[in-house]
């Protein structure tokens, strides 16, 4: 699973509409027929337009200033093994947000009028999506990136065999441009993996547009905040503030887990992840330690997220080089990263 959380913005400036944002949202259903497309979804409603999501969050933003986030969005992501467990993705995943978003409001250290936060302070509004394509950061991308530069410029120099600015065999370069084609590590569907396919197998995830005011456009719910759970004293009184991030992860697994009867493993937790780059020793040991069908998931569940893990490691063995576990931890902080909030 993973989420993130993050203030929209245009460039350097944050969005002033959420226009832009809800159109992009929009893409999966053109050219869909009615019947097929998605629609916005809150807590309590289906079928929400785009227009009516523009409306409420252009208009729930009462003395906020343009250097501020006027609206989050949230993105979550369920890894296929969780996906696997779901028996329909998209009722599930709307069934998913509407207890997740509990999770977000108890993860504020926030009052309204002396009583904690509740479902209904917030304005929200949430759409699943089916497709992802690959991006240049995906490390797919990244590690054939060798062989697409190749590939460019044998395209390159036959173009220009062929408009007379050069000379060459261009047989022999198509031949060495087939051979790259096969040889580039990550293919899908026998071919290989470039920036804009279309990722194959279920892709559903989970976009949410948050308004930063509270549902009365008095009160400022920012999950940006730099503060965890604390109390300050203001005017002569004491007040709540802050946003749990760590606790919002992790009640986010376990509300998952507890919905569909999820069995989750040690190497896909939040906990495990912020282990590995606080302790690897600590992550090794806890590893080392899980029961022999736990621990081969654990290792195949590694080499598929994209790590620079070696694929033959064997599992088996009570000792495993820990500088190989090492060399993991910039990936997990990327993980880590793509679990936190972004401001």
């Amino acid at each position: 699973m993973y989420i993130t959380v993050t203030p929209q913005k245009l460039g350097s400036n944050y969005s002033q509409s959420s226009a832009d944002f809800v159109g992009y949202l929009e893409k999966e259903n053109q050219g869909l027929e009615q019947y097929e497309m998605e629609h916005f979804f809150n807590q309590y409603g289906d079928e929400i337009s785009a227009e009516e999501v523009v409306k409420e969050i252009d208009g729930n933003t009462a003395k906020l200033k343009k250097k501020e986030p006027k609206f989050y969005s949230i993105t979550v992501s369920p890894s296929k093994y969780e996906l696997n467990r779901l028996q329909n993705s998209r009722e599930d995943l709307k069934t998913y947000t509407r207890e997740l978003m509990k999770d977000y409001v108890a993860s504020f250290n926030r009052e309204i009028n002396g009583r904690p936060i509740s479902i209904d302070d917030i304005k929200y509004y949430a759409k699943i999506e089916h497709q992802r394509t690959f991006k240049g950061t995906d490390f797919q991308i990244k590690e054939n990136q060798p062989f697409a530069t190749k590939i460019l410029q044998l395209k390159t120099d036959i173009r220009n065999i062929q408009e007379g600015r050069a000379e060459g065999n261009i047989k022999k370069m198509e031949k060495e441009i087939a051979k790259l084609e096969r040889q580039a590590p990550h293919q899908q569907n026998g071919k290989r993996i470039v920036q804009g396919m279309p990722k194959a197998g279920n892709q559903s995830h989970i976009h949410i547009i948050v308004s930063r005011k509270d549902a009365s456009n008095s009160i400022c719910l920012s999950p940006g905040s730099k503060h965890k759970a604390s109390e300050v004293e203001m005017h002569g009184k004491k007040v709540k503030r802050g946003f749990d991030r760590d606790t919002f992860f992790a009640k986010a697994e376990k509300t998952f887990d507890k919905t569909f009867g999820y069995k989750r493993n040690y190497a896909e937790t939040y906990k495990a992840k912020k282990t590995f780059v606080k302790n690897p020793n600590l992550y090794f040991s806890a590893l080392m330690k899980l029961p022999a069908n736990e621990k081969a998931l654990a290792f195949k569940m590694i080499s598929k997220s994209g790590l620079p893990i070696v694929p033959s490691i064997p599992v088996s063995q009570a000792q495993i080089a820990l500088r190989v576990f090492k060399r993991l931890r910039r990936g997990i902080e990327v993980a880590i990263k793509s679990s936190s909030i972004g401001i």
